[in-house]
This record gives structure tokens, sequence and C-alpha cells, in this order.
């Protein structure tokens, strides 16, 4: 039935007769839903229950998740977003849709709605994105840049003629951004974010001892011992798996400076990114970034001795952010309050 696949996800109740403006912040690993006036009131894994042979988006998000190995095989989990970018328009469309009723919205609604895009998407994909947002219900569509979105909920004066510098290492990309006067000034992506480290973790653990794991306990490494610098003792973690010669059930006990060692590329990445774009900045918003620092977001940033490892490798201070997996969706939601004052920026995205 579909209507016990649907999720509910609602944390306060609604009154079904007002529209509120939404905003959707719509990342590679985790989806977040902020509505004017009640704040954070959805937040999800960014996966969907995909039935292939109706092409019909049947749940979003945790319930999915739960699905994943006990469903029938045309019912697939598949995730709208790679390495940060949409890849098919259509599913977009049909999983925004899921989310406004997640939210509390219903068809007699129409809200305005505020979606975040990477600052590098190009004019046809930012048309596709709003176009996706309307027909999923939506009764205007804006765009924010995740950066700006991210300086927002950093509490970062972004109208002042100083330069912030905010580094967002999501799930599928890494953005690093110079922010000056409500805009852009440099702007460099790399694709490596943390479920690239997940992966690396399972390729490494695939390699070196012939079992496969599965991206969860690839996270669960990660967030146990995985580390941008080493540990200042050795700790372990046992993982089960599958043995990829006989397919028996395997268990693997993992080291903090073998994960170290398998992260390295994907940390490299991340450090060759920012030290690009401060390269970038004018000399004068260099001069404010080395005096205010770097600030630090999103999920993977949360890795163990990575903001460390970024101070030492650029010679600025870096600050993690408080709440750096939520920042670009609160930085969203402040957006929400003064719909109409920061209509410019809207419109700097939308072009």
């Amino acid at each position: 039935m579909l209507g016990a696949l649907i999720p509910g996800g609602i944390a306060r109740p609604y009154d079904d007769t007002v529209a509120r403006d939404l905003a959707i912040d719509l990342g590679t690993a985790n989806t977040r839903v902020v509505t004017k006036g009640h704040g954070l009131v959805l937040d999800q894994p960014t996966v969907i229950a995909l039935n292939t042979r109706t092409h019909e988006v049947l749940a979003v998000g945790d319930d999915v998740l739960a699905m994943i190995g006990r469903t029938p095989g045309y019912l697939v989990a598949v995730r709208p977003l790679r390495e940060g970018a949409i890849t098919d328009f259509d599913i977009t469309e049909r999983t925004i849709r899921l989310l406004l009723r997640m939210a509390g919205t219903s068809k007699m609604q129409r809200p305005r709605v505020l979606l975040t895009v990477p600052a590098a998407v190009t004019s046809v994909e930012r048309r596709a994105v709003r176009e996706a947002a309307r027909r999923a219900g939506a009764s205007a569509a804006h765009l924010i840049e995740q950066p700006m979105a991210a300086a927002m909920g950093a509490g970062l004066a972004i109208h002042e003629p100083v330069g912030n510098m905010v580094v967002d290492v999501g799930g599928g990309t890494t953005e690093t951004a110079v922010i000056s006067l409500g805009g852009v000034v440099a702007y460099r992506a790399s694709r490596c974010g943390g479920l690239d480290m997940d992966a690396a973790i399972q390729e490494h653990v695939r390699q070196r001892y012939g079992v496969t794991i599965s991206q969860s306990t690839g996270e669960e490494v990660k967030l146990a011992i995985g580390s941008a610098v080493p540990f200042a003792e050795q700790l372990r973690v046992e993982v089960r798996g599958r043995d990829i010669g006989t397919g028996d059930p395997a268990r693997v006990v993992l080291t903090s400076d073998e994960i170290s060692d398998a992260l390295a590329e994907q940390v490299d990445l991340v450090i060759d990114t920012v030290i690009g774009c401060l390269a970038d900045a004018p000399p004068e918003l260099a001069q404010d970034i080395i005096y205010e620092g770097i600030h630090l977001l999103g999920g993977g940033a949360l890795l163990h001795g990575l903001a460390e490892r970024l101070a030492d490798a650029t010679e600025v201070p870096v600050h993690l952010v408080e709440d750096p997996m939520g920042c670009v969706a609160r930085g969203a939601g402040l957006c929400l309050e003064s719909f109409d004052t920061l209509r410019p920026i809207f419109a700097a995205a939308d072009v």
C-alpha cells in the first residue's frame, strides 16, 4: 500500500488552510525542509524508493533505508543527486512533491519555495530546478546559492565589504566560496565529500582484506576511527562483511591509521580546493580571511582533525560552525523571514 510507504516526517502540527513559504536544502546525502515560522520540520536522507515499472517515487528518507534488501526487485533505492548535481529532473519533481506533502502542505496550498543550489550550476539547470518545483506544487520557486545560505546560517555579515570564506564539505561535493557585499567573489568546487570518504573505506577493505562492506558500515567506520590527522593512540573497530572469494560472512579489525591512509586522497582534495579558492580571492579579501578565518561546515566537516589539517595547510584559522550539517538549511530558513528584503540574492541565483 502506498500509504504505508510514505513516511510521516512532520515535526509540528499545521493549519492546513494556510500556505507557508518553504526552504528546501536538497543535498546529496541529506534533505532538510524549513518552513517560515516553524523552523526545521524535515530532516531525512536524500534517498528515494522508486518503482522502476511505473517510475513512481513511493517514499523518501529513513523509511527507504529500512526497506533496502526487503522489497521486490522492481522497487529500488535511488539517490536523486550525484556529486551535488541533479541527474534526473523528472524524479526530482516527484521527490519535491513528496517532500511538500511530508512537510505538511496539501494539494490546495501552493507555497513559495526556496531551494538551495550549488553556485556552479548552469542557467539551464537552474531553470529546470525552478520548473520542477513549480510542477511539484509551488506557486513560485526561487533559488539561493548554497555558499550564500551557508554564510547566512553561520551568522556572517554577507552584505558588508568584508571577505568571508565558507567551506562546505557535503555528501557529494566540497564547495568553497569567498563572499563579500552579498555576492560570491571566488569559488571552487571538487567532487569529493562524505559519501566519497565512505566509498574510499569500502574500497580499502575490499582491496586489503577481500571483504565487501556496505556504505552504511563504511560511514560508521569513518565516524568511529576516521581522521584527517593521526590519533594520539591507535584505535580499532571490528566490522562485518562478506568474503569476496567464498561469499561467507567475514569479520575484519580495522585500525585508525589505515583508515586515515584510506581517506588521505579525499582529504587532500578538500585541502587543494580550499587553497585554490584562497588563491583566486582578491588580495584585499584574502587579508580579511587571514584575520577572520575560514568557516567550515557540512557533514564531512565532522571528520576528526579536518579543521586542524586545513589550518595547518592554509596557515589560516579554521572555525567549525555551530551545527555544521544544518548550517545551509538554517541560512535558507533565515531567508524566509526576510524574503522580500533578500530578493536581490535570489535574483542573482535565479538568472
